[in-house]
């Protein structure tokens, strides 16, 4: 079969980014054809999967995002697929990769009055209830199911219409024998004392993945213990605002900022504490991957995977409603705790994923899209 698959935009270092490029080659290896379509792509075309690069130009980001979509659809009807999976939401999917949490709930929830009246939000919104409503045919693959009772509060969406993927974590994400030399890694890396302790923050969109909570942190520890205690945080963002906030409470030269980087691994088992303190995600696949790195990680209850920390004790889970006081706290008690409890943290999380990786092997997405493939075939071929 052939199936082609839309993202807006792919970058090597995201994780539905990854997700998506993994679940192409899975098809590929099952004999399917799969093509891609994206506005920019970033790193290495993979082999046996042809990219159509469709950039746009315009104002605002949803502009050029709607020109996308049109200019994808418009090729996709001179040349026919038999699926069409979306990794960002959109009309006229046959199957879409839910990443993100449910919009509409952040905007009545985060956001103002003013902001719903906006035509950018307007937009998103209608993206969504394309996919999500009762009316709509479109089947939804799901990471974590956290955010399933939201999209159905909001949309109505049938339980039948919602397929759960296993978190899956690849070899390559898990723990070397040579922790000591990977600490000497990150170290030299970003010129940190070899002595220092370091926290790191991974992922893309550092507002939503809160670095400006664990800058907040870092500032009230007491002076002797911030003296040689580095935050680095890896990910495809604007550094500026966290930057500047690093500066007005005197930690610039404790926080670096760096660009998605291929060594994400090797820094994560190098790193003393990996942190995730989101504001929403629906899954937090790098909450994962720090614990397959063998490290304890301090997260926030409103990631998806955040419960895998609690279940395999694995570091500490910092509880809704936010309050920065109270993960000041936390990101304290974690710097000061004793080296041992915290390799104890780390094995349980690598063990945890240990277990995680072989309940998926990678191809479960993609058995799923060719079960919904081959579905959408029958029905076709029953109305013929």
């Amino acid at each position: 079969m052939k199936f082609a698959f839309l993202i807006f935009k792919y970058f090597p270092f995201g994780g539905m980014q990854r997700d998506m490029l993994r679940t192409a080659q899975q098809l590929a290896r099952h004999g399917h054809e799969v093509e891609v379509f994206a506005m920019s792509w970033q790193g290495e075309t993979p082999p046996g999967i042809r990219v159509h690069l469709l950039p746009q130009r315009g104002w605002l980001n949803y502009q050029r995002y709607q020109k996308f979509i049109d200019a994808a659809f418009a090729h996709m009807r001179q040349h026919p697929f038999d699926y069409v999976v979306g990794y960002n939401r959109m009309a006229g999917l046959d199957a879409h990769f839910a990443a993100d949490p449910c919009f509409i709930e952040r905007a009545h929830k985060q956001r103002n009055f003013w902001y719903r009246l906006l035509p950018r939000f307007k937009w998103f919104a209608s993206c969504e209830q394309v996919i999500f409503s009762a009316e709509s045919r479109t089947e939804i693959l799901m990471v974590a199911l956290t955010e399933k009772p939201v999209f159905q509060h909001w949309y109505g969406t049938q339980d039948t219409r919602f397929h759960y993927i296993p978190p899956f974590l690849s070899a390559e994400r898990f723990q070397s024998q040579d922790r000591t030399g990977m600490r000497a890694y990150l170290r030299q890396a970003f010129q940190f004392g070899a002595d220092d302790f370091v926290y790191m923050l991974t992922g893309s969109g550092f507002h939503m993945k809160g670095l400006d909570r664990a800058i907040i942190a870092l500032a009230a520890l007491p002076p002797d213990i911030l003296a040689n205690t580095r935050i680095i945080a890896v990910g495809q963002d604007n550094p500026h605002d966290f930057e500047k906030l690093a500066a007005k409470l005197g930690v610039t030269d404790h926080v670096i900022i760096s660009k998605g980087r291929t060594d994400i691994p090797q820094l994560m088992q190098g790193a003393d504490i990996c942190i995730h303190p989101a504001r929403r995600e629906n899954t937090g696949l790098v909450i994962l991957e720090g614990m397959a790195c063998g490290t304890p990680m301090l997260v926030t209850d409103t990631c998806g995977y955040a419960h895998y920390v609690d279940e395999a004790n694995a570091g500490i889970v910092c509880h809704s409603p936010y309050d920065q006081a109270q993960f000041n706290v936390l990101f304290q008690t974690m710097r000061l705790n004793d080296a041992a409890a915290n390799a104890e943290w780390g094995k349980n999380g690598w063990q945890k994923a240990q277990q995680l990786m072989q309940e998926n092997d990678g191809s479960a997405e993609a058995k799923i899209l060719i079960r919904l493939a081959r579905q959408k075939k029958a029905r076709i071929a029953q109305t013929a």
